[in-house]
């Protein structure tokens, strides 16, 4: 027991000077990306990060990484006050206490829409999600995962090859890859939300989100180096 303690306080004491000298760096700064980077990797590695076997623990754990490239050093999101104090506890613990938020979120959201008819499996869910935020294999240039969240949304934005503009729900123009892969990059719209807003049946864009934008997706991932 005493030696788990040590290993935890280790733990801590290895983390938060790692946060101090990754804020000890300008922002946007690469040496600041590969502290963010090498702070993921650890807590990952440690394997000390709360964990649930629930529908929507992955996407409650990728939301929290982006509170947390965007709040350890100052504060940028307006659910919380101040940015990471380590005099108030340690890293682990401060992003546990936002998770379990999220999970509570995702919780309360899945309740309200219980009556959803269809909505992809967890599995291709992680898979869209781990396109952005590869975490446990960090890309080589060592962005922090909300580096390639900003990247990946300059990349639709832009439409460098017109495609994500062009290709649409059958005779819904309206409705492009472009759009929806923006609304479901983190924080996602749910597929509820999203099939209310363009009046569409249930199952449509779901599907049409997974045969035509998570293939163009995946792609520019691997070519950004992402993924392998």
């Amino acid at each position: 027991m005493p030696e788990t303690k040590n290993e935890e306080n280790n733990l801590s004491q290895q983390l938060q000077q790692l946060v101090a000298e990754a804020c000890s760096h300008p922002p946007k700064s690469l040496m600041r990306r590969q502290k963010l980077s090498e702070i993921v990797r650890l807590i990952v590695k440690s394997g000390k990060l709360w964990q649930e076997a629930t529908p929507h623990y992955n996407d409650a754990l990728q939301q929290t990484w982006v509170y947390f490239c965007r709040n350890v050093c100052v504060c940028k999101d307006n659910t919380t006050n101040k940015p990471y104090d380590p005099n108030l506890g340690s890293v682990i613990t401060w992003l546990d206490k936002y998770l379990k938020m999220r999970l509570k979120d995702f919780s309360i959201s899945q309740i309200e829409h219980q009556n959803r008819v269809i909505s992809p499996s967890i599995s291709e869910e992680s898979e869209a999600i781990n396109i952005i935020y590869n975490v446990e294999n960090p890309p080589t240039h060592s962005d922090s995962p909300l580096v390639i969240l900003e990247e990946t949304k300059k990349w639709v934005l832009a439409d460098p090859e017109g495609e994500l503009k062009s290709v649409h729900i059958k005779k819904r123009p309206d409705v492009t890859c472009q759009i929806l892969i923006l609304k479901r990059l983190p924080p996602e719209t749910c597929w509820e939300k999203i099939g209310l807003e363009f009046n569409l049946p249930p199952s449509t864009a779901p599907n049409f989100y997974k045969r035509e934008c998570l293939p163009r997706l995946r792609n520019f991932a691997k070519k950004q180096g992402y993924l392998e």
